[in-house]
């Protein structure tokens, strides 16, 4: 379809005309996200001419049929200058019902019929692509309070506008993440939280029992509705932006204990698939990421549905979710950094404050040793997998993995040598300066741990390097000449001082403290000061 024929017809104000050409032109191109740098000017031209008919039209078809091709020409990054502006989103907000800064948008009630809500929808998904990918839209968005119309618009969405209340939520969604001054402003002023809130429990059919503890779904339950899903998943993630800045306000620890029991019932739930089950899940454990971790007692303290005797009466249930939530992520192998660290970082910070929740984690990813014949990295369970992931490329994903095992192990050196051996925990005891043992800063009650037999008659053959039992090695030196020993020795204090003279190698000692310096200086510390006795006459 030619854009020069669109343009023309346009420019003649035959908006009948013009509204078939469009429609053949979304026909062939609703699939097409690369476009032809040469027609780009015309595409600039083409915006501004649909933002004229838009202004100018009132026929709910024409509508749509315009904004379904701004969309489609929104993909284009580079010819997005006459939307990116107030009037251009002025125009689109005005067609979405929302009312903004110097546009009273009409009340979404009043679109009745299902072309006037086919106009909303388009125009929710055209400010949805403008505002993505437009930095002067973002400004403007947030000069004229787009935000606060949507929430004011969420407000009134009824669950029969399952696109309007969709496309509302993902375009919140994506100006509390673009623009860090909206996202402040949403959870001080337009009272987004409570809004998303009172939007979740909803969508989820959350029915409280107790201050902060939901019905339990009952097994036989049916899944989320695939739409009641979207809206879900849209809700978490612009709630996740909204409360990425720290509130330490005690007064919002019962709005904030809320969204916990929310999510603690979420996680509880089934969807259609695996995947989005998994999703689901994934955005549950990024919001509850964010959320003092005073709160998250909530998720084990539910006292209508009970707990286990041997944690406090605390139920385990969530926390038995989350850890099967980290196993899986480990047996993917991918995208480590953004699937695994969020739920590890959650599970260790959890554990560091709540002690029935380290208890817990401790028995099933740390149970009691009794075969310490294969290396800690070798095997398949969670801790072998765990361990495995302290020496990973990636430093995020090596220090998470470490430091959920270390909270696990009290923050005591030894216990979490017993269990990773010396050579997979060398890089977190270097970054916290205890090469030379000792405990971490956080205080834990004082429970033991108790070793069982089998362990206690293998440790003096365990490798503590390796953490493992290995077999007698035939030492290499035992048929060598004192001759061919001094020899050797003095090769290898040759290469080491080649090496280290290239600067190719830096030879290290640790210092009193637990830390790595260069080798003088570490000998220089721990040698004795020189005696102040004079035997001189």
């Amino acid at each position: 379809m030619s854009l020069t024929a669109i343009l023309s017809v346009i420019d003649g104000g035959d908006d009948k005309g013009a509204e078939k050409l469009l429609q053949k032109y979304n026909i062939e191109n609703s699939h097409t996200f690369a476009f032809d740098h040469k027609e780009e000017d015309a595409r600039i031209k083409l915006c501004q001419g649909l933002l004229t008919v838009l202004r100018r039209s009132d026929h709910p078809l024409c509508q749509s049929t315009c904004l379904e091709t701004l969309r489609i020409l929104s993909r284009d990054k580079r010819v997005l200058g006459p939307v990116a502006t107030k009037e251009g989103i002025l125009t689109l907000a005005g067609l979405a019902r929302i009312h903004v800064a110097g546009h009273n948008g009409e009340p979404l009630e009043e679109a009745q019929s299902t072309g006037e809500e086919r106009v909303v929808v388009e125009a929710l998904k055209c400010l949805c692509n403008v505002v993505f990918n437009s930095v002067p839209a973002q400004q403007v968005g947030a000069d004229v309070k787009l935000a606060e119309g949507l929430c004011a618009r969420l407000h009134l969405v009824s669950s029969s506008h399952h696109e309007v209340g969709l496309f509302s939520l993902r375009l919140l969604f994506l100006l509390s993440a673009l623009r860090t001054d909206v996202s402040g402003m949403l959870q001080k002023e337009a009272g987004a939280v409570r809004l998303l809130t009172d939007i979740l429990e909803r969508t989820l059919d959350v029915l409280w029992v107790g201050p902060y503890e939901a019905t339990p779904p009952k097994p036989e339950a049916l899944p989320i509705s695939l739409e009641n899903n979207e809206l879900a998943m849209e809700a978490l993630k612009a709630l996740f932006n909204i409360t990425m800045s720290d509130s330490s306000d005690e007064d919002n620890d019962h709005q904030l204990r809320l969204i916990a029991g929310i999510m603690r019932h979420l996680l509880m739930l089934k969807t259609h698939t695996e995947d989005k089950t998994e999703e689901a899940h994934s955005h549950t454990i990024n919001l509850l990421s964010n959320l003092p971790v005073r709160c998250l007692d909530v998720l084990i303290d539910i006292p209508v549905q009970g707990g286990m005797e041997a944690y406090g009466g605390k139920n385990m249930d969530v926390v038995q979710i989350l850890l099967d939530f980290m196993e899986k992520r480990i047996d993917k192998g991918t995208n480590y950094k953004e699937g695994l660290t969020p739920v590890l970082s959650l599970m260790t910070e959890s554990s560091r404050y709540h002690r029935e929740i380290r208890r817990y984690l401790k028995t099933q990813v740390l149970p009691p040793l009794k075969d310490v014949k294969e290396r800690p990295e070798i095997g398949c369970t969670v801790r072998n997998k765990l361990v495995r992931l302290m020496t990973h490329i990636d430093m995020a994903v090596k220090q998470g993995a470490a430091e959920f095992l270390f909270v696990l192990c009290k923050e005591s050196v030894d216990n979490l040598l017993k269990y990773t051996g010396y050579g997979n925990a060398a890089g977190l005891l270097m970054a916290r300066g205890l090469l030379a043992g000792g405990r971490g800063e956080t205080q834990y009650s004082s429970d033991e741990d108790s070793d069982t037999e089998e362990y206690k008659s293998a440790k003096p053959f365990i490798n503590p390097i390796t953490g493992h039992i290995e077999h007698p090695m035939p030492n290499p030196m035992d048929e060598m000449t004192e001759e061919q020993k001094e020899y050797e020795a003095q090769k290898l204090v040759s290469m080491i001082d080649e090496l280290s003279r290239k600067e190719l190698i830096r030879p290290m000692g640790v210092m009193k403290d637990g830390t790595l310096a260069p080798l003088g200086e570490a000998i220089h510390e721990c040698s004795p000061p020189p005696s102040s006795d004079s035997d001189s006459d």
